[in-house]
């Protein structure tokens, strides 16, 4: 295998697909409008166990200092559907998956907390 060529349908480690730069434009305008003080893409890698770890999309500190970790989705495998559940029981963050709503369908962000 060409060590420059990836699986279909992934990206670089580091790299923000299409949702993810969509998400990331939502995440500053909740930081111009007070509502969150920082965010990071990637900024967090969290051990599930020997060799298994679950690195969220974004690291997000709201205002008052609480820590959410912010999963972004097309759609969801098995194997990360479990990963963020087994961090959402170990680590003391809010998980969140967002999943983008069709402009048809009202347009926006879908929620679910974990």
């Amino acid at each position: 295998m060409n060590a420059g060529r990836l699986a279909i349908g992934r990206l670089k480690a580091g790299t923000l697909n299409k949702t993810e730069i969509a998400y990331q434009v939502e995440l500053s305008d909740r930081i111009h409008r007070g509502e969150i003080a920082w965010f990071m893409f990637e900024g967090l890698k969290l051990r599930l166990d020997d060799n298994t770890f679950y690195t969220p999309d974004f690291a997000v500190m709201l205002t008052d200092g609480t820590m959410e970790c912010h999963e972004v989705k097309g759609f969801w495998s098995d194997d990360a559907r479990v990963k963020i559940k087994v961090a959402a029981n170990r680590f003391p963050f809010r998980f969140i998956a967002v999943k983008v709503v069709a402009k048809k369908h009202g347009g926006g962000w879908s929620i679910e907390e974990f």
